[in-house]
C-alpha cells in the first residue's frame, strides 16, 4: 500500500515508509487524566507524504532518516486531515536506521507500541 492510497477510515494498513521529519516530543494530558509523550513524525514514500504521531517509548525507538513499517495500523482525521496511527494493535517495524539515527544499523526490531497508547488512541490536546 502506498501513501495516496491512504484515506481517513482506513483500517489494518501495513505501510513502509522513511521518517522524513522527527518533532520534538512534548507532553500531553488525555481525557482520562493520563500525562503521555507524544511527538509527531511524517512519514514519505514515492507517492506522498503523512503525518503520524508516536507515543510513549516508540519516540525514542525511531528517528528521522530511518524506513519503518507500519504493520496494523489505521487512518484517522485529525484537524481535518488524514493521519496513520498504530493503536492498541498496531505495530512499529524499523527496516533500516537511517543516518539521522543514534543507533547502529543492524537487523530489524519490531515495537508494540500498545503498551503506552491510551485505549481509543485518540490525540486530546
Amino acid at each position: 500500500m502506498k501513501i495516496s492510497e491512504l484515506k481517513a477510515g482506513a483500517s489494518n494498513v501495513t505501510i513502509q515508509a522513511k521518517v522524513v521529519k522527527k518533532d520534538d516530543p512534548r507532553e500531553v494530558v488525555t481525557k482520562y487524566g493520563k500525562r503521555l509523550s507524544v511527538a509527531n513524525i511524517t512519514l514519505e514514500d514515492d507517492s506522498g507524504t503523512i503525518p503520524m504521531s508516536l507515543w510513549g517509548n516508540d519516540i525514542s525507538k525511531v528517528s528521522e532518516g530511518d524506513t519503518i513499517e507500519i504493520v496494523n495500523g489505521y487512518v484517522n482525521e485529525f484537524r481535518g486531515s488524514p493521519q496513520l496511527s498504530t493503536g492498541k494493535f498496531g505495530k512499529i517495524n524499523v527496516i533500516e536506521k537511517g543516518s539521522g539515527s543514534e543507533e547502529e544499523l543492524g537487523e530489524t526490531e519490531a515495537y508494540d507500541s500498545a503498551e503506552e497508547l491510551p485505549g481509543d488512541s485518540t490525540e486530546d490536546e
